[in-house]
């Protein structure tokens, strides 16, 4: 729904939630679903929508008339599209994803290009004077990054990104940005890591002669326009995994010149002390698709594991103990499941502080884990589902 309120951020769900990975699968699961969120959530004002696009949705809507048909169907229906999710490239439901999701990564070819056609897509759904926001991969899996090269060939490929996104602001006037969201096991995993990259890499001496070289820009110019276009997309689930303070995350990034164009509200699992009654529970959220980074919290010192059954294993061999958060996005309108926990409360934090004064322009629910979760999470549809979490976001920013 768009708040318009001074300085309000515009506030969607992340339609990655709806399974398809065709263009044609795709328009189908909006336009059963988007209408009847929007009929529950905000149904006299305009509703933003988070589109999820896949590399061939993406491509596909490049057929004749598929993207005006989209356009027809906002128009109509009261929606704009004012962010897209290009993470995953390939499939994202039904199927094993895993490490999967973060590739090809950016030292692909095919991670620049499928990011290039998302922003001339946005550029041309975008509303006038609404800015774009676009949500990628952070740089690569962790244990694929094996030398500096690797890390230039990044920098390399998202500065040509950024590139393009300037050529589009130039050519229509439409400001649209890349977020790198950080998640556990990644190349950007923390926000100090996350600092350090754009500060050493993105922001540095090399990215700015490089951009240069692409746009004709002057030096200073140059700079700006890199800080403009290339960002950070804060998930506050990811966050939590990591046992850092959101909020404060953000208050560093804007103090090194890095902009967040979108946070993702989404909540983490939260098991303050585990034993084997809780691994049984935890198992139930195991649903073998996705990858479930978890943190452990011990003695003052952070262990991460790669997934849910690596830590288990540790557990079980007497290695494993404290708290921890496991990267599973669950509903946030529920802060306990049984001996569980979520880590609602400092979702709640970020909102109120949003509340406060903008934090971001873009806010998106992405609770995309609907149809795994355990049964007795979901409520009758998934619809009803998605209009509670965005009900209590709007209870949160008291709008």
């Amino acid at each position: 729904m768009q708040l318009q309120l001074p300085g309000s951020p515009h506030l969607t769900y992340c339609t990655n939630i709806h399974a398809g990975e065709r263009w044609s699968d795709i328009d189908v699961a909006l336009r059963a679903s988007i209408p009847a969120v929007k009929a529950q959530v905000s149904p006299d004002q305009p509703m933003g929508v988070g589109l999820r696009l896949s590399a061939v949705a993406a491509q596909d809507l490049g057929a004749p008339g598929q993207l005006a048909a989209l356009q027809e169907f906002l128009a109509g229906a009261g929606l704009y599209v004012f962010t897209i999710n290009a993470f995953p490239y390939g499939s994202f439901h039904g199927t094993r994803v895993k490490e999967q999701v973060y590739e090809p990564d950016w030292r692909d070819e095919r991670r620049l290009k499928f990011s290039n056609r998302c922003a001339d897509l946005l550029a041309a759904l975008l509303p006038g004077g609404v800015e774009g926001s676009i949500s990628t991969v952070p740089g690569a899996y962790k244990a694929s990054i094996e030398s500096g090269g690797d890390v230039a060939r990044m920098t390399e490929l998202l500065v040509r990104h950024a590139a393009h996104l300037h050529r589009i602001a130039e050519e229509t006037g439409k400001q649209i940005s890349l977020a790198l969201e950080p998640e556990p096991c990644c190349f950007l995993e923390t926000i100090d890591e996350a600092i350090d990259f754009f500060r050493d890499q993105l922001f540095g001496r090399t990215a700015v002669e490089s951009f240069k070289r692409l746009t004709d820009l002057p030096t200073r110019s140059a700079r700006e326009a890199l800080q403009r276009h290339l960002g950070i997309c804060l998930d506050v689930c990811h966050a939590s995994v990591e046992f850092e303070n959101p909020i404060e995350c953000l208050g560093r990034l804007s103090a090194v010149g890095i902009r967040v164009p979108k946070i993702q509200l989404s909540s983490a699992l939260r098991v303050p002390s585990v034993d084997e009654s809780a691994i049984d529970l935890l198992a139930e959220f195991d649903d073998g698709i996705y990858l479930h980074q978890t943190v452990e919290a011990r003695g003052g010192r952070l262990t991460r594991y790669r997934d849910l059954p690596d830590a288990i294993a540790a557990l079980r061999a007497g290695r494993a103990g404290g708290e921890w958060r496991v990267h599973c996005h669950v509903p946030l309108f529920q802060s306990a499941y049984g001996a569980l926990q979520s880590t609602q409360e400092t979702l709640a934090e970020v909102l109120a502080a949003c509340r406060r004064h903008a934090m971001a322009p873009h806010l998106e629910v992405e609770t995309y884990t609907w149809n795994v979760l355990p049964a007795d999470l979901r409520g009758s549809d998934m619809a009803t589902d998605i209009a509670r979490e965005l009900a209590w976001v709007r209870s949160q920013l008291g709008a």
